[in-house]
Formats: structure tokens, sequence, C-alpha cells
């Protein structure tokens, strides 16, 4: 069963914590051992791991993607979102995750971010869970 979690983001680029709602997802399964699936179906989105004590992280890769791909550039694709998928295909588009004792087997600092890169917009991830219970 592929579970939805909605969004709705109010930036053009935003990165939106996940790890708790994929964490209920995980503990209503009731798998102890198993693998998350997070996927993101969308060409100018991304899901991403990274620190979430410290939200001037994620500001730091927002800021450094935009160095990388900056919003003027000399892009052929007509609807003007270009730097939206380039980044989006840059981070990815889906991650996996253990699960250990019914719980995302991060590291202690880690976090599950949904990015946006062409918002706002309302949007879906997709988690499948699979695995013993």
């Amino acid at each position: 069963m592929i579970h939805k979690i909605s969004v709705n983001t109010r930036s053009h680029v935003e990165f939106i914590d996940i790890t708790g709602k994929v964490r209920d997802i995980i503990a209503d399964s009731g798998v102890i051992s198993g693998i998350c699936y997070i996927y993101v179906p969308h060409t100018t989105a991304a899901v991403m791991i990274n620190e979430h004590a410290d939200p001037d992280v994620v500001e730091d890769i927002a800021a450094h993607l935009d160095l990388m791909v900056p919003q003027r550039g000399n892009y052929r694709h007509s609807e003007g979102n270009s730097t939206a998928h380039i980044k989006a295909s840059i981070i990815g588009e889906s991650k996996t995750v253990f699960i250990e004792y019914g719980e995302p087997a991060l590291g202690t600092w880690q976090g599950i971010f949904f990015c946006e890169f062409d918002g706002p917009r309302r949007r879906e991830i997709w988690v499948k869970v699979d695995g013993e219970k």
C-alpha cells in the first residue's frame, strides 16, 4: 500500500521536514524490521536526508544550489523552470530508509525533507513500507 503525504508549499524554494509524518506511517504499518521507500512524483521537487537539528543547514543547501544553478541562465525549457528541474535532479526523487525496532533508522541529526523548487504548489510524497511485523 502506498501512503500519500500532502504538502502545500508557500515559497518558490522550500524545505519541509517530513520526518514525523514518515515516522507515523511506519508506526501505523506495524513493521518492526524492513524498508521504507519515500518517493516524490514531481519533476521540480525532490526528497533528501540531511541534518534537521540546525535550520541553517537547509538554508545553506538552498543557497549553494542557487549558486550552482542560477535562476538566470541560458536555459532552453520554455516554461521558465529549468532551474527547478535541474535542482530536483541533483537532489533526487527518492530515498530508502531502513526500519529497525519499528523506527526509521536515521542518524542522530538526520531528518527527511521534501524539497520544493518550483512553488508555491500542492505536492505529494508517496511512502511505501515493507517488512516484518
